[in-house]
């Protein structure tokens, strides 16, 4: 059973482990890709309603099935607001962009970047229109939820190389044509332009972005390149809402120890990164420096790979690092394929165990 909870809501709760502030617990959120919950579906409602602590808005009968139970294979093509071509081929999973509207530079005269006054573009779909995002924030506000005005992911360095193409990019930070500075220009308004419109919501909890820097032992671009081509773009959309005195989470897959100092010198507060690639000791150091750390579990080979004694075991381990009762740990655990149903009910009694400050 889960732990009750003396005085804090889960709001409050999360809102001082992320300001040090001696939350009552870690939190933690386990998130289910669409694949997983086709193929166990009642079975993982049961965990998800056993552990509804770590199952944040889940509902029981919110989940839509498809077909047997299983992976579903599609093979579908769209486009995205900025006019990149996406191309997916299991649903439930991002895709990956195969025509860039920007591969030619020739393009780049006619090019139009997204009206932000229609709303917030996802990153491989449509738009999100403000009234829908106030909406929702409206109703966080009601039911005493978070209050988090999320950014799309892949919202700058990414979709340099969405427009541009990856190669196309490189070669761009190496050769530095004067697009590529015009480029970089433009983005960086569109953002401050989101932002803006955000800003106009009273009470916002933090802001949300996302931007994937690294690989899986190294960064693609070096500190040199990532400070005169993303850093100035990161420090200018980050210090409009540090200003306002709201918190920053920045999540990013791979390994970027080599840019971690640029991140935090750029104004985000929370990062949401990967244990192994990074090193927990070196986690530990932001922690120390006060920088909160939604801490993504090792999705690529414990959850889906290990024994279920081995994950409860890491937990442990884990907690014994990196958490204090002042705070500044909080889980985030992604679940794929093929992930064994008995691990993720290993994972989520590891977290019942462990997460306890008080």
């Amino acid at each position: 059973m889960i732990k009750d909870m003396d005085t804090l809501s889960y709001r409050e709760n999360y809102l001082k482990a992320i300001r040090f502030n001696y939350p009552e617990y870690i939190p933690v959120t386990i998130s289910v890709f669409w694949p997983l919950w086709n193929t166990y579906r009642e079975r993982l409602e049961e965990i998800a309603e056993k552990y509804k602590l770590f199952f944040p808005g889940f509902k029981r009968g919110s989940i839509k099935y498809e077909g047997k139970p299983g992976i579903i294979y599609v093979n579908e093509y769209r486009y995205d607001a900025f006019k990149c071509l996406w191309y997916f081929n299991i649903k439930g999973y991002q895709g990956q962009v195969v025509k860039h509207p920007l591969d030619d530079w020739k393009n780049f005269r006619d090019f139009q970047f997204p009206d932000p006054d229609e709303g917030v573009p996802t990153e491989s779909n449509g738009i999100i229109s403000w009234e829908k995002i106030f909406e929702g924030m409206e109703k966080a506000r009601d039911e005493g939820n978070l209050i988090v005005a999320g950014m799309p992911h892949g919202f700058f360095f990414q979709r340099l190389y969405y427009l541009r193409g990856f190669k196309n990019l490189l070669l761009d930070f190496i050769y530095k044509p004067p697009e590529i500075y015009e480029l970089i220009k433009n983005l960086t308004e569109y953002n401050l332009e989101l932002v803006d419109r955000y800003l106009k919501f009273n009470g916002i909890d933090f802001f949300s972005f996302g931007d994937d820097l690294g690989m899986q032992d190294r960064m693609p671009i070096s500190p040199k390149t990532f400070r005169e081509f993303i850093f100035p773009a990161y420090r200018k959309i980050f210090n409009k809402i540090r200003e306002r005195g709201i918190d920053i989470r920045l999540h990013s897959d791979g390994h970027l120890m080599e840019v971690i100092d640029q991140i935090i010198e750029s104004g985000a507060n929370i990062l949401n990164i990967q244990d192994v690639v990074n090193g927990l000791k070196n986690i530990k150091k932001l922690i120390d420096q006060g920088i909160a750390i939604h801490l993504d579990i090792d999705r690529q080979n414990l959850i889906p790979y290990g024994k279920p004694e081995e994950i409860e075991k890491y937990i442990e381990h884990v907690v014994k690092i990196l958490a204090s009762k002042k705070g500044g740990l909080l889980f985030y655990a992604e679940i794929h394929p093929p992930t064994p149903l008995e691990n993720i009910r290993a994972l989520a009694k590891a977290f019942e165990k462990n997460i306890w400050l008080n």
